[in-house]
Order: C-alpha cells, then sequence, then structure tokens
C-alpha cells in the first residue's frame, strides 16, 4: 500500500513543472519558515534521511523525499513550500514510524526523527521542532527494529600497518568488548565473526560523516574491510590515543585502564574510545548505558574462518544462506532470546579453555541426568523476558511502560529460579543461586506502582495505579468529579428543556458541545450558543459547559504530566540497577543455553 500526505500535487502557476528536490540549488530566503528550518536541520545532518513531523505525518522533503518514496515504493508527491514554488515531498503516517524506518535502516541508511515538541494548538508561530531520534545501523534501541536472537554490534577499527585495533558493542544491552592483533586477515575473520550492522572508520576523507551502504565502495577504506558491512567514515580526532583515553577514563570514572585490560593496548584503546565518541554523537538524546569494557584476545577462542563457518553451515545454509536448515537451528532450544544470543555468539567464538569447557560440559551432564530439573528449569526460563533489552531501553530512556512490567515480571521470577537450583554442582547453575535483594524488590515496586496492562504511549495517563501518589489521587477525583458533572449536566437539561434526544458529546476538535436535532430547533433554550451546525443537527455550548471543559482539560494536562514524571522516576530507578540485572541476565542466558544442550542431548 502506498502511503503519503495528503497534499495536492497540482501545479502553482508560473513555476516550474518539477518540485525542487535539491536543498543546495533552492534559494532558501524563498522558502516558507518551516521549510527553512526543515534545510537548517538538514545541514545539520546530511548523510541521514530526516523524518520531520508535520501533524500526523512525518514528512521528508527535496532529495530525502525521493530517496525514501523510491526505497519505500511511496508516492511522491509535492508541496507549497513558499515563494519557490513546489518542493518534492513523501510522508508516513507518525504512528507507524518504526516500521517505515526499519526498512530505511536494514538498506543502510542513517535516519534523524525531528519530531514536535509542544502542542501545536498552544504553539506561538512554527511549532517547536526537534531531533530526538538518530537512527544507524548499528545503534538501534527499539523492539521492533532489533532481531531478538542475534546481537546488534556496532563495530570500530584502527589499523597501522599490518597492526590493528577493534572495537564493538550492542548498545541494546551494553555489551562493549576491544582487541588488539596483528595480521589483517585475522581483522576480516573477526568482522565476519561479529557480522557487525555498521564499521567506524577514522580517515582523513573529505566528506566525514558518510555512511558507505553495502556494498557502495571508496578509495578511503582499507581493502582488508569486506564490502558487505555499512561503514560510517569518521574523523581521526576521536581515534587519536590522547583523545580516546581520555573519553574512556571519564565515561567510567577510572584513572587507569589497566582494570580493563587494555592500558597496554593502544590500537584497542583508540578503537574504543573512537565507537564511544561516536555513540555521544549520535545519542545525544538517549545516552547509551554500556556495560564496562572488557578486553579479550582472539587467541583465547578457536579461530574459525568464514569459509569454514560456511561449508559447515553454522550459522546459515549453504544452498541459499537462510538460518533454517543450519545447524545453530537445528541445535537452538534456548527459551529466552538472550539465551539465542548467547548460543550464537558460544558457536561462532568456541572456547579453546580446558576448565571453561569442562565447566560447560558439567552442567550438561547434571542437567541430563536431572530430568525433573531441566524441565523445571525451562518452563521458569520461558517465563524470563529479555532482561538485556528491556534494560538497555530503561537506562537509555526510552522504555515504556509495557516494557517495564515486562521487566518487573522477570525480576519476580528469579527468587523462584534460585530456589529451584539451590542443590544443584555445576557452576554454570550455581550462578543462579544468588539474587540480589535490590532486584526483587525493583521489580516488587514496579508492579505495585504501574498498572497491569499499561498503554505504549507513556504521556497520555493511565500508567499508575490508585494509592502510589496522593497528589495524583487527589487530582483524579477533582477530574473525576468534573466529568460526574458532565453527565449530570445531560440529564439536567434534558428534563429543563423538554428535549429527550438532547445530548452532550465531545470530540478533539470542537471540545464539549450540546447536541440537539434540526427538528427540536425551536425549544432550543436562549442560554445556548450556537457551536456547530450540521446536517441533521445543531450544537450548542453554554458558559457553564465551557468552564468544566477548560477544567477538565487542564486537569487531563496535569495529570498526564504527574504519571509521566512518576513513570521516569520508577524508569531512572530501572536504570540505576542495569549493571546488577545484566550480571543475572548473563547468566540467566548461559543456563539457558546449557539448558538447551542437555534437551538435545
Amino acid at each position: 500500500m502506498k502511503v503519503s500526505s495528503s497534499a495536492s500535487t497540482s501545479e502553482e502557476p508560473n513555476q516550474p513543472k518539477q518540485p525542487h528536490s535539491d536543498t543546495r540549488l533552492v534559494d532558501r530566503s524563498k522558502l516558507s519558515k518551516m521549510y527553512q528550518h526543515y534545510v537548517e536541520m538538514k545541514d545539520n545532518y546530511p548523510h541521514a534521511l530526516l523524518l520531520y513531523r508535520v501533524g500526523d505525518f512525518f514528512e521528508t522533503f527535496f532529495e530525502d523525499a525521493v530517496i525514501v518514496a523510491r526505497e519505500l515504493e511511496l508516492v511522491l508527491t509535492s508541496k507549497h513550500g513558499g515563494e519557490v514554488g513546489r518542493v518534492a515531498m513523501t510522508g508516513v503516517p507518525h504512528h507507524a514510524w518504526e516500521r517505515y524506518t526499519t526498512q530505511l535502516v536494514e538498506k543502510g541508511y542513517a535516519v534523524v526523527i525531528c519530531d514536535q515538541v509542544e502542542d501545536a494548538s498552544e504553539a506561538v508561530g512554527l511549532v517547536r521542532r526537534e531531533v530526538t531520534r538518530v537512527l544507524t545501523p548499528g545503534t538501534l534501541l527499539e523492539e521492533g527494529m532489533l532481531k531478538a536472537s542475534r546481537n546488534n554490534y556496532l563495530a570500530a577499527v584502527v589499523i597501522a600497518g599490518n597492526h590493528w585495533g577493534l572495537a564493538y558493542a550492542d548498545i541494546s544491552t551494553g555489551e562493549y568488548f576491544t582487541t588488539q592483533a596483528s595480521n589483517l586477515e585475522h581483522l576480516t575473520q573477526e568482522l565476519m565473526r561479529l557480522q557487525p550492522s555498521e564499521v567506524l572508520v577514522p580517515t582523513n576523507a573529505p566528506d566525514l560523516r558518510a555512511l558507505l551502504r553495502p556494498g557502495e565502495k571508496s578509495e578511503h577504506l582499507p581493502e582488508c574491510l569486506p564490502p558487505s558491512f555499512c561503514y560510517a567514515l569518521r574523523s581521526q580526532i576521536p581515534f587519536s590515543s590522547s583523545e580516546a583515553r581520555v573519553r574512556l577514563l571519564q565515561k567510567f570514572k577510572v584513572r587507569s585502564l589497566e582494570g580493563f585490560g587494555c592500558e597496554d593496548l593502544p590500537l584497542a584503546v583508540r578503537a574504543a574510545g573512537g565507537l564511544l565518541e561516536y555513540l555521544e554523537d549520535t545519542q545525544k538524546e538517549n545516552p547509551v548505558a554500556l556495560q564496562s569494557l572488557r578486553t579479550y584476545a582472539i587467541a583465547d577462542y578457536l579461530i574459525v574462518d568464514y569459509q569454514t563457518r560456511r561449508n559447515l553451515e553454522i550459522a546459515q545454509t549453504v544452498r541459499d544462506g537462510t538460518f533454517h536448515g543450519s545447524l545453530l537451528w537445528a541445535v537452538d532450544k534456548t527459551s529466552t532470546a538472550m539465551g539465542g544470543r548467547a548460543l550464537r555468539r558460544w558457536f561462532l567464538q568456541p572456547l579453546l579453555d580446558i576448565k571453561g569447557i569442562r565447566a560447560r560440559l558439567d552442567t550438561i551432564q547434571e542437567l541430563v541426568e536431572n530430568s525433573s530439573l531441566r524441565q523445571e528449569l525451562r518452563q521458569l526460563l520461558r517465563q524470563i523476558y529479555d532482561l538485556e533489552r528491556l534494560t538497555g531501553r530503561a537506562g537509555s530512556g526510552t522504555a515504556n511502560a509495557r516494557d517495564l512490567v515486562a521487566l518487573a515480571d522477570s525480576l519476580l521470577r528469579l527468587p523462584q529460579l534460585a530456589r529451584l537450583v539451590e542443590e544443584v554442582r555445576s557452576p554454570y547453575l550455581r550462578a543462579l543461586q544468588k539474587v540480589s535483594p535490590v532486584l526483587e524488590q525493583l521489580g516488587q515496586k514496579l508492579c505495585e506502582n504501574i498498572v497491569e496492562s499499561p498503554p505504549i504511549h507513556i504521556k497520555e495517563g493511565n500508567l499508575i495505579r490508585p494509592g502510589i501518589s496522593p497528589q495524583l489521587d487527589e487530582r483524579r477525583e477533582l477530574r473525576n468529579e468534573d466529568l460526574q458533572w458532565i453527565a449530570n449536566f445531560e440529564v439536567d437539561e434534558r428534563a429543563r428543556t423538554g428535549i429527550p434526544t438532547l445530548k452532550v458529546g465531545h470530540n478533539s476538535a470542537f471540545g464539549y458541545y450540546i447536541s440537539i436535532s434540526r427538528a427540536k430547533a425551536d425549544q432550543v433554550p436562549d442560554n445556548y450558543i450556537r457551536k456547530q451546525t450540521l446536517k441533521n443537527e445543531e450544537r450548542y455550548y453554554t458558559p457553564e459547559l465551557k468552564e468544566r471543559e477548560a477544567r477538565i482539560l487542564t486537569a487531563d494536562k496535569d495529570l498526564h504530566q504527574l504519571e509521566y514524571d512518576l513513570f521516569t522516576q520508577l524508569r531512572v530507578e530501572v536504570a540505576e540497577q542495569a549493571e546488577v540485572i545484566r550480571n543475572v541476565s548473563r547468566a540467566v542466558a548461559a543456563a539457558d543455553v546449557l539448558c538447551g544442550f542437555a534437551e538435545v542431548a
């Protein structure tokens, strides 16, 4: 289905037949104020597609409109842009922006969301708009944009001769790793293992901040980098040793990088620092809650090159490159999204450490021998949501009320999990025995504060249970009294006027009104003021009704803001426990993988 704004496509007299589709060629002084603001915002993000909120649509203009219409197969239309005439335009409904931007990001585009940050009815002049999200292939947080069983990695590389540093992070789970090695072939193989959605490359190219889509070539890309990924060209400065080191020290509030294991790995530090700067640059509105940086050595794991993985059909089949039919597909009996991602990591980065391998085997053996424990464990794991990504969204300030309800439900399952494994012997199951009381208290608090089935949107009220905030309860009671007055008003007016079909209605455009059929128009009291004339009815209001309407609207606005404030405080409390929750989630994921292996065995 083709979607676009309902703007007219008729041509203006004495204007060019083709609408303007290039911001570089248009006389900006002749654009209307809204389009001047659009172009100013576009200048700040020249290599991204800018989605600009206009009423109930997110619209794109000029060259972005042409690209979006082509890639999403939408109608390319045009809109009057001021003295310059018409400008190219296409748009998508604001409630469906995630679906459309997901398609654009999957095609390798960066997308900037410029939303309205004030009510259009209260705006003086141009409605205020600000950038609220910058979406690139490697910086996605929204559940609908991510694959549950796969990590979404953002990588950064620094190359010096035959030596290289690599850092990568999944901002949806907080994972953050770095390494350094020699031999560029190993860098190629490591990137092919990770399959990052986006790779940052420091360069002196003139077209900095450009995002190269898969298959696009550039003389500034080293030959060892596979062509199948998106590459973001970045300035060399954030990747310099001094800048990168200082940024990491400030981020983690430490005096030395020795505790992270990369103090003597300058290329690893440069890659990690450059990646961090990119996140700070693109995620200003939604700060990313990363885990502590972890350093690894590729020599600690079995190196399985891409061709071998392909021939063994570990993650995809040789015939058609699909997951269905691969080794991972055949053995994946995990019950959680966290476990599914961990299984993939384990298969693509096999252990060499004998002690670690034995710990896994001992756990599998215990679960094979104790089938009742295994079945109870798997049943409980199915009831645990994606703790890693729920915590990631809470930490970045993008979690909604349903996310926190799911998180609370999962946190309250952890004590049950701990009791279930009280008498186990194997190390991976013993890791589940210790659950911080703080997490149980947090889960309980979330359940007590947030309603059982909250709405998706967190600024429209109906989030917080009664009895939590005396101020909230008092305002709700006052609003309910006003709503009851409206209901009584209809009954009273029917009796007073003798019009049994009189109704009091409401809509968002006209507010509250008294509806009377045309046939009863001669019985309308003198104090009724006409508001709207329709084919079969007249609509009126009275000063009393208008006053109550103003009170209800003010009360609703205050209630929504108060509930939003209470909700964001809960979200902050979750973010403060992010590290503890993620430590538990790793233990749950590992246990889930091993339960799956035992089930297969």
